[in-house]
C-alpha cells in the first residue's frame, strides 16, 4: 500500500490508502497522532485521547501502519505511536486536488490564456 512517488500517486494507492481512513475511529487516531507531531504518544495515551482502546486500537493501527501512516515503536515499556507519512497525505490531498476544475470551460480557458 505505501509507495515511493511523491509526486504523482497511482488510483489503486490512493483508494487503498482512503479505504484504511475510511474509519471514523481510525481518521481519529492519525488526526490525534498528527497533532501529536513527530514524537508521537505512548499507546495508552492514545487511547485516552480518542478514546479508542484494547484490542481496537490495536486493529485500527495495524491497518493505518500497513497504509505506512503511521509507525510503532518499543521505548522501554512503552510503545510509542506516530504519523510518519506528512507526504503521504500531502500526495492525497494533491491527488484530490489536482485536477480540479480540469473539465471545466473556465479552467480550459485560463490554461489557453496562460
Amino acid at each position: 500500500m505505501k509507495h515511493d512517488s511523491t509526486d504523482d500517486i497511482s488510483l489503486t494507492i490512493a483508494a487503498s490508502t482512503f479505504a484504511a481512513l475510511g474509519s471514523e475511529q481510525r481518521l481519529s487516531v492519525l488526526r490525534c497522532l498528527v497533532r501529536a507531531g513527530h514524537d508521537g504518544l505512548s499507546i495508552g495515551e492514545l487511547g485516552q485521547r480518542t478514546g479508542v482502546t484494547g484490542s481496537t486500537l490495536t486493529h485500527h493501527m495495524k491497518i493505518l501502519a500497513q497504509a505506512g501512516l503511521v509507525v510503532q515503536q518499543k521505548q522501554g515499556r512503552s510503545i510509542i505511536c506516530a504519523a510518519v507519512a506528512y507526504d503521504e497525505i500531502r500526495n492525497l490531498s494533491n491527488f484530490l486536488l489536482k485536477e480540479c476544475c480540469a473539465d471545466s470551460a473556465d479552467a480550459n480557458e485560463d490554461q489557453n490564456n496562460g
